[in-house]
């Protein structure tokens, strides 16, 4: 699953996850079965209503007409979804950040012939598996990918943190706090090193030392990274 940003007009950065190509492998498969099972449907409903051949064309290409749109209507009234892709949790969406239109998932729409009918999807997987940014030829043209909506969660996302073999702590007095507040602490302590915002990680030290009444000449950033592990090793201990 590969990462991506994306600029919003308002000129703020967003970081996305694009859809597994297996993810949207198996969406096109519950897409297909449901288009199926739906003109399987519209067939046996045509037999048994017993109606004359040219009767019965023209009540066909009308009832196929959803199967036919099927892509285009859904992806349009289900915010970028179909109902394949809204079980494996993946949605379109433009590169800007913003909702595509109706021209968008219509170009989409009308690519499908290239990207999927005329080649059997060899065409979309390759361009999406060399261009990047989990974009189709359709979605090149309408400037549109899939993402996933799934949360990936790891170690730094949570309040654990990884401590090294025969970690010894140091601040017995963190165990005031409680998780919410040592997740807050985490958190904000974690955003201000990747930005190098050094007066959160100072206001944050401060703090820390007011609540705990902890006396230390470590340095700030130190300080804090200690008193997270502290509570970490202390925590994990229960």
């Amino acid at each position: 699953m590969e990462q991506f940003q994306i600029e919003t007009a308002q000129n703020i950065s967003i970081s996305q996850n694009t859809a597994h190509l297996g993810d949207r492998m198996l969406a096109y498969i519950i897409d297909s079965f449901v288009v199926t099972v739906y003109m399987i449907l519209v067939i046996w409903l045509l037999i048994a209503m017993d109606i004359d051949f040219s009767d019965m064309w023209a009540l066909y290409l009308l009832l196929s007409l959803p199967a036919f749109l099927y892509y285009l209507l859904l992806e349009t009234f289900m915010d970028g979804k179909t109902i394949g892709k809204s079980l494996m949790h993946i949605k379109v969406v433009k590169l800007d950040g913003s909702k595509p239109n109706f021209a968008s998932y219509f170009v989409r729409w009308i690519l499908r012939i290239i990207d999927v009918t005329l080649t059997s999807g060899g065409v979309a997987v390759l361009t999406i598996l060399i261009r990047g940014k989990g974009q189709r030829v359709g979605d090149i043209a309408a400037g549109t990918t899939v993402i996933s909506e799934k949360q990936r969660i790891s170690l730094k996302d949570t309040l654990l943190r990884e401590l090294p073999e025969g970690y010894v702590p140091r601040f017995p007095q963190v165990t005031v706090f409680k998780d919410s507040e040592m997740q807050t602490i985490k958190e904000l302590f974690d955003a201000a090193k990747r930005n190098g915002d050094h007066q959160i990680i100072l206001s944050l030290c401060d703090r820390i030392k007011d609540v705990t009444q902890i006396s230390t000449e470590l340095k700030p950033v130190d300080f804090v990274d200690i008193v997270i592990k502290d509570y970490n090793f202390y925590t994990q201990q229960l």
